[in-house]
This record gives structure tokens, C-alpha cells and sequence, in this order.
């Protein structure tokens, strides 16, 4: 539902009565990546500076979840996957999207082909691989769907809580893993298994994509004027962050890199990344697309006797960012 922020708000920014140099907090859902391009391109362009901002990024990993971090008051945004964050909403954690730069989802299930599986059909009775930390939800809400139990019964899969690696699939313990279309399914192609041996799912193939990596804040914040104007700042920053990383991939794959201080990146793979994320974040301006929001949804709902969320959000979203940023 879109929430109608305060007359001392929209008065305040169209006033231009920006504090300048102000602090902002980014956390972000994983490690420096291509996947946030944008941010990092937003930062290294000055378009951060040019809103009078100074914006920290945080990198993330399987120890910080973006939920926990924003909870505790370590961040005054996240990039968080909608699943995620709804889950967290009706868990009691007042988390809003204000705009979302993915348009589609590039979530996968990769299978090796020897394992016989050609169809959803021939998943039971197989290990797959699933991220947990909230990436999860997507694929309870799959299985679901498909009338799959996940305990492991006869006639259902067998979940292998996976790493953040491919090594689940290379060491054949697993039929299928969860893969991103930019990172871990080149990954799997980089440690010699060729295209061919391999089948993928794509979960917006399969009527269940949900969206990831939009920008969330605490709903309680936003009655803060002060906040919501940096907020205001900080996206329309972003997404020309966004869009010129699209439109210049191997620049702004090179400028994370540079961002990277754990050396772990290599610039073939970031730029293989890039232009894979490219076609995830094409077509949105970062307004949410309420279509999108209600598919989502409606995803995580249908979830028989053990849905991901039990009820309709309630001022899960606004368009009250967005609608003045992207003016």
C-alpha cells in the first residue's frame, strides 16, 4: 500500500531544504560485487557528493543479514529480496521498499543432466541445494507450488543447506544447486563443467520470480522528514548510479574492483557479472512496479500449509521516494 508521507516532508524537499553532507549507511545483501554496480559507481562518480551525501557501503556475507544489521541501527538502508524482507515485516520488523533498481529476478536452480532430471517433474526424490538466510523463501514457495514436501520423504526433496559456493554440484552431492544467472552459474562453468552437462531452472520461467535487491528502510523513519529528504537524495543518486553502469558495464565493473579490498574478485568475472546484471536491472527507473509487488506476493502466499507469509502486507511500500527522485 502506498503510504502518503507527511506535508512537513514534501514541503521540506521541495524547498530544497537539504542538510548538507549527511550520512547514509548502505548495507548491503553480499560482498562487493557487480551485483551492486550502481552504489558503487554512484559513489566513485560524485553523485552521492553532488546530493551533499556521504554514503558508507557495507559489504555483506553469510554472517550479516541485512534485516539484523538495520534492526540493530547499523544501517539506514538495505538491499534486501523482497521475500525476505516481507517475512521480516510480518515478523514484526517495519521494513518498507522505496525503490526497487532489479526489475527481474536471476534466481536458478542448476541440475546436472546426468542425474535424469529434465522436467520440475523428476526433481522428487533428489538433493537441491538452497541458500538459507532469507534466500530461501523463493524456492519453499516453488516447491510448494509443485506439491513437493521438503523433509526429505519419499516423493520430496531433500533440501542440502548450500554454502555460498558451487562445490555441492562439482562434488555430485547435491542433483541441483541454487545459482544466480551473474555469479555462481558462470562459476560452475569456470571449474570445467561444460553447458551442455548442465540443465537450469529459472525461476521466472516457472511463474514463481519474486523481486530482489530493492532498497528498504524502516517504515518509522520515513515520519522523519529530515530522513525521508535523504533518502530522496540517496536514490535518485543511486539509480543514475545504476544506469550508468548499465550502459558502461566494463567501467563500472572495473570500479568495483577497485571498491574491492578483499582481492578475491577477478575482473573477467566481474565483467561477465556486469553484463549479466545489466539485464536484470534494465527497465526499471526504480520506481517499484506495483505489478511486480502484487506477483510477489501472491508467490509467497501460496504456500499450502506452510507459507512463506500468512496475510497481505499492509505499507510494505511507497512511491513516496521515488515519485520525487525520479521528477
Amino acid at each position: 500500500m502506498k503510504k502518503i508521507l507527511t506535508g512537513v516532508f514534501l514541503a521540506a524537499t521541495m524547498a530544497g531544504g537539504a542538510r548538507a553532507d549527511d550520512d547514509v549507511t548502505l548495507q548491503l545483501k553480499w560482498v562487493t560485487q557487480a551485483q551492486f554496480a550502481g552504489y558503487y559507481v554512484a559513489a566513485a562518480k560524485g553523485y552521492y557528493k553532488d546530493e551533499k551525501l556521504n554514503v558508507t557501503i557495507k559489504p555483506g556475507g553469510p554472517d550479516a543479514a541485512p534485516e539484523q544489521v538495520i534492526a540493530g541501527g547499523g544501517a539506514d538502508v538495505i538491499v534486501d529480496w523482497m521475500p525476505s524482507a516481507l517475512a521480516a515485516r510480518e515478523k514484526g520488523l517495519g521494513l518498507v521498499n522505496i525503490a526497487q533498481p532489479y526489475k527481474h529476478s536471476g534466481l536458478m536452480l542448476t541440475c546436472l543432466k546426468e542425474t535424469g532430471i529434465k522436467t520440475p517433474k523428476d526433481f522428487a526424490d533428489k538433493t537441491l541445494g538452497v541458500w538459507f538466510y532469507g534466500n530461501e523463501y523463493p524456492f519453499l514457495a516453488w516447491m510448494s507450488k509443485l506439491g513437493y514436501k521438503t523433509d526429505g520423504s519419499k516423493g520430496g526433496v531433500t533440501v542440502l543447506k548450500q554454502g555460498f559456493n558451487v562445490d555441492p554440484l562439482l562434488q555430485k552431492q547435491a542433483a541441483c544447486i541454487s545459482t544466480m544467472t551473474y555469479n555462481e552459474y558462470n562459476q560452475v562453468l569456470e571449474a570445467g563443467v561444460k553447458a551442455d552437462d548442465l540443465i537450469t531452472f529459472k525461476y521466472e520461467d516457472m511463474g514463481v520470480s519474486t523481486l530482489e535487491d530493492g532498497l528498504y528502510v524502516l517504515d518509522n523513519k520515513l515520519k522523519d522528514a529530515a530522513f525521508a529528504d535523504k533518502m530522496v537524495r540517496f536514490v535518485r543518486a543511486s539509480m543514475k548510479g545504476w544506469k550508468y553502469a548499465e550502459a558502461n558495464p566494463d567501467e563500472a565493473a572495473g570500479i568495483v574492483l577497485d571498491a574491492d579490498t578483499t582481492g578475491a574478485q577477478t575482473a573477467a568475472h566481474q565483467k561477465s557479472m556486469m553484463a549479466e546484471v545489466a539485464k536484470l536491472t534494465a527497465g526499471s527507473n526504480g520506481a517499484l512496479d506495483e505489478a511486480d509487488y502484487k506477483r510477489t506476493v501472491a508467490t509467497l502466499l501460496a504456500g499450502g500449509s506452510d507459507p512463506v507469509i500468512t496475510k497481505e502486507p499492509v505499507g510494505a511500500w511507497t512511491h513516496a521516494i521515488t515519485d520525487i527522485a525520479l521528477k
